[in-house]
C-alpha cells in the first residue's frame, strides 16, 4: 500500500510568521504533527510520503503515486484542502480526510472519498483493517479519547528539518476548563491524557539524534491541564538537557493558574520554557463571565502576567474583542493592558463562532449565525460570523484600527522594552545556537539596513538601548523585532 500524506498550505496568519520566515531562511515556522504521527501509525510494511505544502509543492506526479491521499488539516488550511481534494478527485485517486477542519465540517466536503473523525489512534485500526480488505466505509468517527500511551513517536525521516524554525511534540490532550467559545474539550475531552515520561524523552532524543537544536513547541492546549505529572514530566527533562548540553529551549500554551504555582514556573524555567501563550481573553469581568473563563476571574490578570514574567518566561497572548458584555471601550481597556504588561505578542482576535462549540450552538438557537468562520481570527471580516450585540461594521473598523495601533513600530518598540522592565531572564535560557547568530545577521540587513528608513532607526536605537541597559535579553530583542516584522506587514502596512 502507497499512502501519500499532504499537509496543505496555511493561510496568512498571525502564527504563520510568514514575512519573519524570510529573514531567518525557513520555509515554515511548525513541522506536520499531525501527519508524521498517523505515519508512524500506518503498518511498517505500508509505504509512505509526507509533502508539506508549505515546504515543497504538490505535484500531480506525487498524487499518481499513492493508492490513497491523507489530508490532515485545520480550518486555516481549508482553501489549499479543498484544491488538494478537487486534485486527488481529477487524477482518480482516493482521498482521506482528518483533522479538526474535517471535523468541525465533514458535512461540507462532499468531494472527499473518506473522512477519519476523531482520535487515531481510536480510529485507525478499524480504518487500516477495511482498507487491507479493500472494504472502505466513507466514514469512520469515534467520539472516545483513548490513553496515549498507544501514541508511536512522528515519523520524523518523512520530512527534513531544516526547513522548520521551530519543532513541535505533544504532551497532553484535553482541558479541564469549559470555555464557551472552545473547541478543544470538544476534540480532546475534559480529562487531561498525557504520555509516559519514557515517552517523552524518547521523543526528545529522536530529535536531538537528527540533529535539531534549538526551540520545541509543546503543542498542547494545556500543559498544565495536569500539574502534578506535569512537574514529574518536567524533573526528567531537567535532568535530560543537562546530560545533553541543554539543546532545546521550550515553549507552550497554559491556563493563567500557572502564576498560582511558584514551583511548576520554577520547574518550566529550570527545565528550558523561556515562553509561555496565556488565554488571557479579555480584562472586561462581565465578558469573562459570559464565556464561563472563570479560571481568569478568580485572579488578578495583570498581577499573573508579571509573575510569569519576573519568574523567567515570557507571556504571548490571547485577546478575545466581540463578546455581548463588551463596551465601547474594549478596544482601550485590550490595548492598555498589552502595552501596561509588556505582552509584546498579542493576538488579538474577533470573537469567532466554530462550529461544535457550545458557543455556536447558543447563537444558532438565537439565530445570529451570519457565516462559517474562515479559520483566521484575526482576519477583519472573515472570523466575526455573528450579529453582535454592538454594531458589527463598528467593531469591525475600531478592530482594524486597534491591530495597527498595536503594532505600529514605535507602539510596538515601547511594549518591548516594558516588557524587559518586568522580565527577569533565567540563566538557564541565555543559550544562542548558531541558527541564531546566522538570523541576527540576516536580522540586521532587513531591519537595520532594508527597511524603510523611519523604522530603521527605531531598531538601531532599540538595539543600542537594549546593549546598555539589558545585556543579557538582547536575544529577545532581535527575535521581537523580527516578530514586528511579520506583524507590522500583515496589520500596521495592510490595505
Amino acid at each position: 500500500m502507497k499512502i501519500l500524506l499532504v499537509y496543505p498550505r496555511v493561510m496568512e496568519t498571525f502564527w504563520s510568521f510568514k514575512h519573519a520566515l524570510r529573514i531567518v531562511r525557513k520555509k515554515s515556522a511548525f513541522p506536520p504533527l499531525g501527519a508524521l504521527t498517523v505515519a508512524s501509525m500506518l503498518p511498517d510494511d505500508w509505504e509512505k510520503r509526507v509533502i508539506d505544502m508549505n515546504t515543497s509543492p504538490l505535484y500531480d506526479e506525487d498524487i499518481k503515486w499513492a493508492d490513497y491521499v491523507f489530508i490532515s488539516a485545520m480550518v486555516a488550511q481549508r482553501r489549499s484542502a479543498e484544491e488538494v481534494i478537487a486534485k486527488c478527485r481529477k487524477l482518480g485517486v482516493p482521498s482521506v480526510g482528518g483533522g479538526p477542519l474535517f471535523l468541525c465540517y465533514h458535512n461540507e466536503f462532499d468531494s472527499i472519498d473518506h473522512l477519519v473523525l476523531g482520535e487515531g489512534e481510536a480510529i485507525l485500526p478499524d480504518f487500516i483493517e477495511d482498507i487491507e480488505k479493500g472494504s472502505l466505509k466513507r466514514v469512520y468517527q469515534s467520539d472516545s479519547h483513548p490513553p496515549l500511551d498507544r501514541t508511536p513517536l512522528p515519523a520524523w525521516d518523512l520530512i527534513d528539518l531544516r526547513n522548520y524554525s521551530t519543532m513541535s511534540i505533544q504532551y497532553s490532550r484535553g482541558c479541564p476548563y469549559d470555555c464557551e467559545f472552545c473547541d478543544i474539550i470538544i476534540m480532546n475531552g475534559r480529562r487531561p491524557r498525557t504520555k509516559s515520561n519514557e515517552q517523552m524523552i524518547k521523543e526528545l532524543e529522536a530529535l536531538y539524534k537528527r540533529g535539531w537544536k534549538g526551540p520545541i513547541f509543546i503543542v498542547d492546549d494545556n500543559f498544565i491541564g495536569n500539574k502534578r505529572e506535569a512537574k514529574g514530566l518536567l524533573k526528567e527533562i531537567i535532568r535530560w538537557q543537562d546530560r545533553n548540553g541543554r539543546p532545546f529551549t521550550f515553549f507552550t500554551e497554559a491556563s493563567v493558574d500557572l502564576a498560582d504555582d511558584e514551583e511548576l514556573m520554577k520547574l518550566m524555567v529550570r527545565a528550558g520554557f523561556d515562553k509561555v501563550f496565556l488565554g488571557l481573553e479579555t480584562p472586561e469581568e462581565e465578558s469573562l463571565k459570559e464565556c464561563g473563563k472563570h479560571q481568569n476571574l478568580k485572579r488578578n490578570l495583570s498581577g499573573a502576567v508579571q509573575r510569569i514574567q519576573q519568574t523567567g518566561m515570557t507571556v504571548m497572548g490571547g485577546f478575545i474583542i466581540g463578546f455581548d458584555h463588551d463596551k465601547p471601550d474594549i478596544f482601550r481597556k485590550q490595548f492598555d493592558f498589552i502595552q501596561k504588561n509588556g505582552i509584546v505578542t498579542a493576538m488579538i482576535g474577533l470573537l469567532t463562532a466554530v462550529p461544535t462549540t457550545k458557543l455556536y450552538k447558543r447563537l444558532e438557537r438565537e439565530g445570529r449565525i451570519l457565516f462559517k468562520p474562515s479559520g483566521d481570527n484575526t482576519d477583519f471580516a472573515g472570523s466575526l460570523n455573528f450579529i453582535t450585540k454592538l454594531d458589527r461594521e463598528w467593531l469591525i473598523n475600531e478592530y482594524r484600527k486597534l491591530m495597527k495601533k498595536v503594532y505600529d513600530p514605535q507602539v510596538y518598540y515601547d511594549r518591548i522594552f516594558q516588557f524587559l522592565q518586568i522580565y527577569k531572564p533565567s540563566v538557564e535560557n541565555v543559550r544562542i545556537f548558531k541558527e541564531d547568530f546566522i538570523a541576527f545577521l540576516r536580522a540586521l540587513w532587513y531591519l537595520g539596513i532594508k527597511d524603510k528608513r523611519g523604522v530603521r532607526k527605531l531598531f538601531w536605537r532599540s538595539l543600542w538601548k537594549a546593549l546598555i541597559k539589558y545585556p543579557r535579553s538582547i536575544v529577545h530583542v532581535i527575535t521581537y523585532a523580527v516578530y514586528g516584522y511579520h506583524f507590522r506587514k500583515l496589520f500596521w502596512e495592510r490595505d
